[in-house]
Order: C-alpha cells, then structure tokens, then sequence
C-alpha cells in the first residue's frame, strides 16, 4: 500500500477504512515527557519528530485569562469562573462559577468567539502541516457549563429543580460554539473533537434521561456544525460511558475516545458493538502500564489493543486519556514505536 500522510492516515481510520498503518496522536502530551524525549521542542517540533499522525491543540490555547491571585495560581476565565492552575497541570481546576444564581443571568456577557488572538497560533500550524497532519482542536461547550458558568454540583442540582435555568446556560455556549467552530473550520482546522467528560468510573454523571435531555444536544451541535461543512467531528469523554454510548453514536459523531480501561469499558465489545457506526480510538492504559509498567508489558497492550479493534480500519491507537506528567516517557516512546510495527495493514498480529 502506498505510503499515506498523517492527515489521510486519520480521514481514513475515521470513514472507518483501512490507511497503510493504524494512526496515532494525543489530546495532550505533556511537556515534561516531551522535553524527557527530545528536550526543548515546541508541540509542533515534538509531534514531527515522533511522525505522528495530527497535532491536537486544547481549546483553552485561545483563551482569555485574568490573575486573581498569582501566588496560588488563581485566573480568572474568559466566562467569568475562577480557576486554579496546578505547577504542573494543563488543564485547571475549577473553584467558582460565574453564574452564581439566575440573576447573574441579567447582565452576562459572554466572550467573543471572534478575537483573532484565539486563532494565531492554530493558523501557523495549519500553515505548517497544510495537508501532511491533521490539525486537530478541541472544544468543550458542556464543560464550559459544568465547570466555568455554573459548577458541577449546582448544574446537576438544575437540571432537576431549575432545568430553566439550564437552557439559558445552553443556550449561552450554544450561540459561542457556533461562531468557534466556524471561524475554525474557516481558517482550515482539519478534524473538531468535543472534550468534555460526562461519565466516572462508576458510569455517567447523571442519569441517560438526564443527558439525552441536557447534554447529548451539546454535542449534537458541535457534530452538525462540523458534518455542514465537511468536516469530521469526535468525542472524548472518560470513565463508564455504557449506560449512554448509544446516545453517543446517534448524533453522528464519528468517533469516540477512549473507552476507557479503567472504568470496565472493553475495546473488543466496543468494537464490536459500533465499529461498524465510529471510529474507535484508545485505549493504551496511561495508568499504571504507561506510567510503571515496562517496555515489554507496552508492546503487549498494544498489540493486543491493534488486535481487538483494528480490523477492518476505523481504529487509532492512543492513550487511555493522555500522556500526563506522569508517564514514563521511555514507555511513551516505546507505544509509538509499537504502534508503527504492529500497526501496518494488512494486520499480521
């Protein structure tokens, strides 16, 4: 089979066809595992040195934020909440909401989905990658009500006692997301993933009824966008997504990430079960194998995983989540490495 670039890799494996090898990229990369294995690079300069498949780039790159309190790392977001930033951590933690009661309603005003400063940064690399690798974004509307409008507790307490209230909330981030993705999809992104989780280990957050009535139109929005203009849209979201992975895959996502080891889901059922509907992509474990286990113990899994759902195509092989602080970056080198050798089709395994 002739020899495909990154960006066709992914288009393939996401029509749920074959491309010459299994693809790989990540949600994110952590710059300690990065620098451990080619010290100094950019994301961009990391990812052409281990070839892999896409650059993925959180929505928080282009966003706003306003120091509340430098010595504890306290910013205040482009939606108004107060989120704290760990030494380490890429993604930050939410501690106070900016709808605080329905009043707050009154006066919000919501961020501008059209700043040109949020876009400089995914130009360049669209720039770089032009049809080479696929130039990935993430966006996040439900996590954006969850975490910076309304906090999780309150959210969950509304969509039973104020579902009012909710929709006023939906409707915010559904009038933002709208204009995003399209000035993404404008300026050349190539593939749009949705990154909010809505389940833990024990299953989804709140009940099926309650997403199918609160969330699954999030990403049923984010998915008719993108199918508008052409362009594939995926789904991540960790923990036991069993109870709703049906809902899942009737908005017509095109794939699903990670399916997650350590909440029980399984990737051969889940191959099995939607493999003819998504694309399926995980679930190297970034626990304990990626970040403890040994090179021998990575080349295992992730022959096992290309085993159970690359037939066929309509897989790429990742992490469980991410490649966080923690992992060993020799173990993380040696899963692309794995990917590159057992991945070739057709599959020999």
């Amino acid at each position: 089979m002739t020899k495909l670039t990154g960006l066709e890799r992914i288009v393939k494996a996401v029509k749920r066809q074959e491309p010459d090898t299994v693809p790989t990229f990540e949600l994110i990369i952590d710059r300690k595992v990065r620098d451990a294995i080619k010290p100094g690079l950019s994301l961009e300069d990391f990812c052409e040195h281990m070839d892999l498949d896409a650059v993925c780039y959180h929505e928080l790159l282009g966003d706003r934020f306003e120091a509340v309190d430098e010595s504890k790392r306290m910013m205040r977001d482009q939606w108004g909440a107060i989120q704290q930033f760990s030494a380490a951590g890429t993604v930050p933690i939410p501690r106070e909401p900016a709808i605080k009661s329905e009043k707050d309603l009154d006066n919000y005003i919501s961020p501008d989905p059209d700043l040109p400063s949020r876009y400089q940064h995914i130009e360049e690399a669209i720039r770089r990658f032009k049809s080479k690798r696929a130039v990935i974004v993430g966006v996040r509307p439900f996590a954006t009500i969850k975490d910076s409008l309304r906090g999780d507790v309150n959210l969950f307490k509304d969509m039973v006692r104020n579902p009012n209230l909710v929709d006023q909330l939906c409707s915010i981030v559904s009038e933002y997301y709208s204009k995003f993705i399209k000035n993404l999809i404008d300026i050349g992104v190539d593939i749009i993933i949705e990154t909010a989780d809505w389940a833990i280990t024990q299953g989804p957050m709140v009940s099926p009824e309650l997403t199918k009535r609160f969330i699954i139109p999030t990403l049923q929005q984010v998915v008719e966008e993108c199918h508008s203009r052409g362009v594939p849209c995926l789904k991540h979201t960790d923990g036991n997504i069993w109870p709703i992975f049906d809902m899942i895959v009737e908005t017509g996502v095109d794939g699903v990430h990670p399916i997650d080891p350590l909440a029980g889901m399984d990737l051969r059922e889940a191959k099995t079960k939607y493999g003819d509907r998504v694309c399926l992509m995980g679930n190297v474990d970034c626990g304990d194998l990626l970040s403890f286990g040994n090179k021998e113990e990575v080349r295992q899994e992730v022959k096992e995983c290309i085993r159970q759902a690359g037939e066929g195509g309509g897989y790429i092989c990742m992490s469980s989540n991410s490649i966080h602080n923690a992992v060993n970056p020799e173990n993380y080198f040696e899963m692309v490495k794995s990917i590159r050798e057992y991945g070739k089709y057709p599959l020999s395994l």
